[in-house]
């Protein structure tokens, strides 16, 4: 970060000095490297959509530049069309009833809703229980709040599912926050309504909130639409669920979500929120409260497109004798490192040097991502048949 011999070297903070990396910008780096020594990158490391919003997103967001009303400052939690927007769609998409003053809150994105809740729940040294394989910034939020980060293993036999069950209980006792993401990134493993009442019931029992970071909402490969946390029973008492608008209407860089659930911990939220970040921008609220308003045609396409660009990577690599995992949804594949390949870190960099294919190593994702990759679905069919081509072809002349 400084220079050891740096008169500021002494004045940065042990809490920054101590923080993990982000394995995202890692991964920019890599794959910008490579592609500035002149190698051929099929980038497949990176979760930004490839597509544009649905034309009246656009359109609602392009008269909101010309509202006098958007110039000025958002209210504190939210332009109260929009809280009514996302109120509207969970009740409509998920029978969920939750109140626009109590129980919503608009973030600059679903990342910014994780942190807020971390920092409202934690103290230093408090628990915080994430589910393997994890979104990276769980760890790193909870590093900032100085808080302590244990972590749930699952594997590929039990579908990436967690048994909550079998969690110790003094454990249980000892959590502040237990988090969750389904449909989740990196393995694409849905989670089912008995899992969700498990969580529920546990936190009712042994005094811990409940986050469910519902980032790919929408976007299910399944007949079912994947389920929100909040639909079962007794969830509003213990818990809470972010949102994005990033996902389902492709809009990443627009930086738009929300929280929702329990009163309490949103107000907890709010108070973090007021003092630590950006509020949620006015017209990016009112291009939101238009897609979250409107009857989601626009989302079924997108989940089938991605669950057709998984099954080019899925069919191709495993009639090669790679093994991609089933996937019930969001925007990647999840795949074994072949044997003999080395651990996830060394067969990334091989597939980028040799294969000319950048992914994730699983390894980012905690103790259960090692022994896989992952690869994203947000580029053309055509592009990930190209990736599958140039993987096998890499492996054939290895085995020359």
């Amino acid at each position: 970060m400084t220079s050891s011999t740096s008169p500021i070297a002494s004045l940065i903070s042990k809490r920054a000095l101590d923080l993990p990396g982000n394995p995202f910008a890692e991964a920019d780096a890599r794959a910008a490297a490579a592609i500035a020594a002149g190698e051929d990158v099929i980038d497949l490391s990176k979760g930004n959509p490839d597509g544009e919003p649905p034309e009246f997103m656009k359109d609602a967001l392009a008269r909101a530049a010309y509202e006098q009303i958007d110039y000025r400052y958002a209210p504190f939690d939210g332009k109260p069309e929009f809280l009514k927007a996302a109120a509207g769609w969970y009740e409509r998409q998920h029978g969920v009833k939750v109140d626009t003053a109590t129980q919503l809150l608009a973030t600059s994105g679903s990342s910014v809703g994780i942190s807020i809740v971390i920092e409202a729940l934690v103290d230093e040294g408090d628990t915080v229980l994430a589910v393997e394989p994890y979104y990276p910034q769980y760890e790193g939020s909870t590093a900032v709040a100085k808080g302590r980060f244990v972590t749930i293993p699952t594997d590929a036999a039990h579908g990436f599912l967690p048994d909550l069950d079998a969690v110790d209980p003094a454990l249980l006792d000892e959590a502040k926050l237990l988090i969750l993401n389904y449909p989740n990134n990196p393995t694409g493993a849905a989670a089912t309504p008995e899992l969700y009442a498990t969580a529920v019931r546990l936190a009712h029992e042994h005094h811990f909130v409940v986050m469910n970071d519902f980032a790919y909402a929408g976007l299910g490969f399944d007949e079912n639409p994947a389920i929100s946390l909040l639909e079962t029973p007794g969830a509003l008492d213990v818990a809470v669920e972010l949102c994005s608008l990033s996902k389902m209407y492709m809009v990443a860089g627009w930086r738009g979500g929300f929280v929702a659930g329990n009163a309490e911990v949103l107000a907890a939220a709010k108070a973090v929120h007021r003092q630590t970040t950006v509020l949620a921008s006015t017209v990016i609220q009112e291009a939101g409260a238009a897609a979250l308003a409107s009857d989601q045609s626009s989302v079924p396409p997108l989940a089938r497109r991605y669950a057709s660009r998984y099954r080019v990577l899925h069919d191709g690599l495993n009639a090669a004798g790679f093994h991609v995992l089933d996937s019930h949804g969001g925007l990647f594949a999840w795949m074994e490192v072949p044997e003999g390949a080395g651990t996830s870190d060394e067969f990334t960099d091989h597939l980028l040097h040799r294969a000319g294919v950048a992914v994730m190593p699983g390894s980012c994702f905690g103790a259960s991502g090692e022994g896989y990759v992952r690869l994203s679905l947000l580029r053309p069919e055509e592009d990930l048949a190209e990736a599958v081509r140039r993987i096998v072809a890499d492996r054939d002349r290895a085995a020359e």
